[in-house]
């Protein structure tokens, strides 16, 4: 288990900052959450309010307990709100057991996509995670329809291992070595 500082990391890239989470970012992360698009392959129902703040919450809370957690994605121009990314341990239930292995997932809301934030974003999640030299590899779940976050994983160097169902619906399991 990693160590906490008490104080999430930020990150920079070329174009944007990584960082904890904010209460200003809750309406705009409301709204992601919120839109049908963006859920389709997150268990298909928009995300009420609570359920918004309830994500916040928990994406806080990952720090203190694992050492990692998700972060805020903001232009760095314009530290416009754009998405989440990180990683977590969400104890799911597979075969072969998954937990205690650095979860890597990413939200992008839909008018920032097709920029490649993503992946530059992911890139320097990643990096930060393999500097900390604890984790031997990183894994994802990509649903099997989606196909340009299949895209992104695949660009960042996760490779396909296998076809689970998770919640009902066909994803495929991916893994890094770090």
């Amino acid at each position: 288990m990693t160590s906490f500082s008490g104080t999430i990391p930020q990150l920079e890239t070329e174009r944007l900052i990584l960082s904890g989470h904010q209460q200003s970012d809750f309406a705009a992360l409301t709204q992601l959450w919120a839109t049908e698009a963006m859920v389709q392959h997150i268990g298909g129902v928009p995300f009420t309010e609570r359920e918004s703040w309830m994500r916040m919450l928990a994406y806080g809370g990952l720090w203190p307990i694992l050492g990692f957690g998700y972060w805020a994605v903001r232009e760095k121009h314009t530290r416009r709100y754009v998405g989440d990314l990180g990683f977590a341990d969400f104890h799911r239930i597979i075969q072969p057991p998954v937990k205690g292995i650095p979860e890597a997932g990413w939200v992008i809301a839909p008018e920032f996509q097709g920029k490649g934030y993503a992946t530059e974003a992911m890139q320097a999640a990643l990096n930060w995670l393999s500097d900390l030299n604890q984790f031997e590899r990183s894994i994802c779940f990509v649903a099997s329809e989606n196909t340009p976050s299949l895209r992104v994983a695949l660009k960042l160097g996760y490779i396909v291992q296998k076809d689970v169902i998770m919640n009902g619906t066909s994803s495929v399991l991916l893994e890094k070595k770090l």
